[in-house]
């Protein structure tokens, strides 16, 4: 059981630095947007915010969380990234 929430951890960890993938680079938007939808099915962001990853997807340029603000949802997504301004 021990092993299986190690894997556990270490996937969330690595689904974290996807979701933080530095804007700009190739890809980027689209691994952005895979990490997105793997906290959306363990109910940590709402679908709202999850759309605006998947707009956002083809978009390696564009920082979804100014949008998300913007739109008013995902408040919680916004402070666990640090970005609550």
């Amino acid at each position: 059981m021990a092993e299986q929430a190690d894997g556990q951890d270490e996937e969330a960890a690595e689904q974290w630095e996807l979701v933080n993938t530095p804007l700009g680079e190739k890809w980027s938007g689209r691994a952005r947007y895979a990490a997105a939808m793997y906290f959306y099915k363990r109910d940590e962001m709402s679908a709202e915010t999850l759309e605006v990853y998947r707009i956002c997807a083809r978009l390696d340029s564009e920082n979804p969380l100014p949008i998300i603000r913007d739109r008013a949802v995902g408040k919680e997504w916004l402070k666990r990234m640090g970005y609550d301004q």
